[in-house]
């Protein structure tokens, strides 16, 4: 009971986060954090003179288009880049070229390997993996698309989770093991990849009321980490009734789908 009163709270009555997300960004640069991009980071960890203080914004972006433009918009007040992944269902296309414009980061959340099991209602995780060059090939298009339609080379990807992913144990990340369908695609790093995140010296997430960071907030983490990873979702710094229902009758449906 207290688990799904805490979720409705987050989801439908928890007052906006974004004033403390503005504080966060003004802090770090208070303690001297340079603050960027995924993309920017990476391409940086194999120079000679690396950065010093560097806080990483990535933002993943399930749902809540709205509660996101609001956050780029308190970055683009105090000058910080980011990185923004899009799902199929959340892209928007005029706004990840204003992304792009301010020289922060839109690029691709990807989750193939999911959507292909829900779609084909498979339930084992060889199975799965047998058919993973049909789902490469979704993949090189579905990718070859954004690209072409945003007018720019998507350089990183984000993988996506979903409880098709944690039932089958299969990550979507396994797709991008390839490293042929990386040299097809143009991609420099996945997201999860151990050279990227060997580059951190602290991986934040935030998370749903009433825990909101794990391992420890960022707020802690400035002055004692040199080179911070923050991955944050929009629809966990603002309530959206109509995004957050959406959503919640989507996951039911799926689970629902998946069991017959």
């Amino acid at each position: 009971m207290k688990t799904l009163l805490n979720r409705v709270y987050a989801d439908y009555l928890m007052p906006s986060r974004l004033g403390e997300y503005a504080a966060l960004l003004r802090a770090a640069a208070e303690a001297g954090y340079a603050q960027v991009s995924v993309r920017s980071f990476f391409r940086d960890l194999n120079r000679t003179a690396q950065r010093g203080r560097t806080l990483v914004h990535r933002h993943d972006i399930d749902s809540d288009l709205r509660t996101a433009k609001k956050m780029f918009a308190i970055e683009a007040r105090h000058g910080v880049k980011a990185s923004y992944y899009f799902r199929l269902r959340t892209l928007d296309y005029g706004f990840m070229r204003e992304i792009e414009a301010a020289g922060s980061e839109a690029s691709y959340h990807y989750e193939e390997v999911a959507d292909f099991a829900k779609r084909h209602r498979i339930r084992k995780s060889d199975e799965l993996r047998r058919r993973f060059p049909e789902i490469r090939e979704l993949f090189v298009r579905n990718i070859g698309q954004i690209a072409s339609r945003l007018g720019a080379p998507l350089a990183t990807v984000a993988s996506h989770g979903d409880f098709a992913n944690r039932r089958l144990k299969v990550i979507n990340h396994e797709l991008l093991r390839d490293a042929s369908l990386r040299a097809r695609c143009g991609i420099e790093c996945e997201s999860y990849d151990v050279e990227l995140l060997r580059g951190f010296d602290m991986y934040i997430s935030d998370r749903k009321h009433p825990v909101y960071y794990h391992p420890i907030s960022p707020f802690e983490a400035l002055g004692r980490y040199e080179r911070i990873c923050l991955l944050t979702h929009p629809v966990q710094w603002e309530t959206n009734w109509i995004e957050s229902t959406r959503c919640n009758l989507r996951r039911l449906l799926e689970e629902m789908a998946w069991r017959v």
